[in-house]
């Protein structure tokens, strides 16, 4: 069973969720919060495996929420609902370690799926649309972004994981990097999982954001 905290400030939006959520036979609401403290406060004391985390909220947003809940360590995967596709709310969600974000109008089964992703630690957007946001805001948002810098995760690669890790920063999918460099598929998803625990990144998304910070990855570099 997959329990999930609904975060929104809207009642009739949270009653909504709610009746999806626990329709559904491996899905289960243990909690609700109408703002970003009820929600730090709820996922620290119900550890949920999903929060659908609404990005704009009154008081502390959902941004700063995701942000607080993931630094206190907690196992929950924060799924972000919002009602556009490429503003700059979306690209903090992902900087403070959103798993994904799905928009409000999304069908009942992509929430579904959405929530049974990221619940078994997928993201549910595609890497190569992480790079376009992060394109889109960075260059306005963070000055520094796409400047080399040093980090001692990155020592702890081989020289062919590094590889993959500028690969996958490039928004290249599992099938893409297996031809481009003449490898099996299920050897790529081998070291992609072992690059994420090498750096300490929760999915893709973060280790195209970790890429891309570092300067692996450049903005508006197409690889």
């Amino acid at each position: 069973m997959i329990t999930v905290l609904i975060v929104d400030d809207q009642p009739l939006q949270r009653f909504g969720f709610r009746m999806l959520v626990d329709s559904n036979p491996d899905t289960e609401v243990v909690g609700e919060a109408q703002n970003g403290v009820e929600a730090v406060r709820q996922a620290t004391e119900l550890r949920p495996d999903v929060v659908l985390m609404d990005v704009r909220m009154p008081g502390l947003d959902g941004i700063e929420a995701t942000r607080r809940i993931l630094a206190d360590g907690g196992r929950s995967h924060i799924l972000m609902l919002t009602t556009f596709d490429l503003d700059e709310y979306v690209y903090a969600a992902l900087r403070a370690g959103a798993s994904g974000f799905l928009l409000k109008d999304a069908y009942p089964e992509e929430l579904l799926a959405g929530i049974r992703a990221v619940a078994a630690g997928d993201a549910v957007i595609a890497p190569a649309l992480t790079r376009r946001l992060l394109d889109a805001f960075a260059d306005h948002l963070d000055p520094a972004a796409g400047r080399p810098v040093s980090d001692p995760r990155l020592d702890a690669l081989t020289g062919r994981e590094r590889e993959i890790l500028v690969a996958i920063g490039q928004g290249w999918a599992n099938r893409e990097i297996a031809e481009r460099l003449v490898l099996s598929e299920s050897t790529v998803k081998t070291h992609v999982g072992r690059i994420l625990a090498k750096i300490g990144a929760r999915d893709r998304i973060q280790a195209v954001i970790f890429a891309y910070d570092l300067g692996l990855v450049r903005p508006h570099d197409d690889g």
